[in-house]
């Protein structure tokens, strides 16, 4: 009766069932995978934010299927203030970053190509996917002490039928940036095989102190077929104004451009309230940005204070908003997700669910609430020690 496309297995996993029995008992689970800004304490300019949400100019439609003008260049703004000289008319509004990803994916794509993706990365991408009926192929992310792209690796996982690249910039949860080396390689690689990159740089502004060798955005002049991917959900920390966008860049932008706006004529999703609101969002939103960043600061440095005696390790990063903290292999991953909820009432991830190739891996969100994030890393360092 139901589409292939949904072919998910939907049985929920073992720390799922654990975490819905703690709380159905009540328990008070300190909570250290929380991603969500707006359930982080956060002290938002309200009004700033707000108010231009009721604009006059918000009653009247205008279906752009790239979006407002007045929109599309606040983020050539942004991105100027970037250092990336992007125009207008290559931008395209659309309601989040996984939407883009759709669009993109009908742009570049028909049923059974495939997509590169980087391991270990966010595990949405088998769900886009799919849902536009492409595969998924696997390049890895190797660490050595800091984090590359296993170049040999990604060429032997490219095939006829792949089509685009994605690269996560910085990667999540890793944290790590892609380097001026890696882009210049990368983009030999999109030009010898005929491929588009499509760049991921929702985390970009957030990054552990400076780094010339590092890439904030591919965005502006590109020798290929670009498409990089933000929006407010983490330029602002502001998820819920469901407001993304593509910045195409490269030989045959223009044609990209046109093909992608007939693809969001078809949707129109974007809504008119928070386009005519963007600029203003835009410029409020430095503030914001400055609280994750500090807040991620302070939680990542009390981290290696309490781990730094401990069999244990921090994995190098350089942003976002996660740490990777490597267990001792005394347990299985699983068995460490799951006692840490079932004795200390700590949630963390399990790197198996960001496809991390090997054990074991607990990934804790840095933009946790500074009482939680201390007192459940006291219980991990309890539960290490003990």
């Amino acid at each position: 009766m139901f589409s292939s496309r949904l072919k998910w297995d939907l049985r929920p996993n073992s720390l799922s069932l654990v975490l819905e029995e703690k709380r159905r008992a009540g328990a008070r689970i300190l909570d250290l995978t929380e991603s969500n800004p707006t359930k982080a304490g956060l002290d938002y300019p309200e009004h700033a934010i707000l108010d231009p949400l009721i604009d006059p100019a918000s009653l009247k439609y205008e279906p752009s299927p790239a979006g407002l003008s007045s929109a599309r260049e606040a983020v050539a703004r942004y991105y100027a203030e970037r250092h990336a000289a992007v125009h207008p008319s290559q931008i395209l509004l659309t309601a989040s970053t996984s939407e883009a990803y759709s669009y993109l994916f009908k742009l570049l794509t028909d049923p059974g190509d495939e997509i590169v993706v980087p391991q270990p990365s966010y595990p949405l991408y088998d769900f886009l996917a799919g849902m536009e009926l492409v595969n998924i192929r696997h390049y890895p992310l190797r660490y050595d002490g800091v984090w590359h792209i296993d170049f040999s690796a990604l060429e032997g996982v490219i095939t006829p039928k792949t089509k685009a690249m994605v690269v996560v910039n910085p990667n999540n949860p890793t944290g790590s940036f892609l380097k001026r080396g890696e882009a210049d390689q990368l983009q030999h690689v999109a030009a010898r095989r005929g491929l588009a990159i499509l760049s991921d740089e929702v985390f970009s502004d957030y990054g552990f102190g400076d780094d010339p060798g590092r890439i904030r955005t591919l965005a502006g002049e590109s020798p290929v077929l670009t498409f990089c991917m933000s929006g407010l959900s983490k330029v602002a920390a502001l998820p819920q104004m469901k407001l993304g966008w593509i910045a195409a860049s490269g030989p045959g932008h223009q044609a990209a451009q046109e093909r992608l706006e007939w693809i969001a004529d078809t949707y129109l999703s974007v809504a008119t309230p928070v386009q005519v609101a963007l600029p203003r969002i835009l410029d409020a939103s430095c503030g914001v940005r400055e609280q994750v960043r500090n807040r991620t600061a302070a939680n990542l440095k009390l981290l290696r204070e309490q781990t730094a005696a401990l069999p244990a390790s921090i994995l190098n990063f350089e942003g976002g908003w996660y740490a990777i903290l490597r267990a001792p292999a005394t347990r299985s991953e699983e068995q460490w997700v799951t006692s840490l909820l079932r004795d200390q009432d700590v949630l963390v991830q399990p790197g198996y669910f960001y496809d991390f190739e090997s054990e074991a891996f607990l990934v804790l969100s840095l933009l946790t609430e500074p009482h939680t994030f201390r007192e459940g890393v006291r219980r991990i360092v309890e539960a290490v020690l003990s």
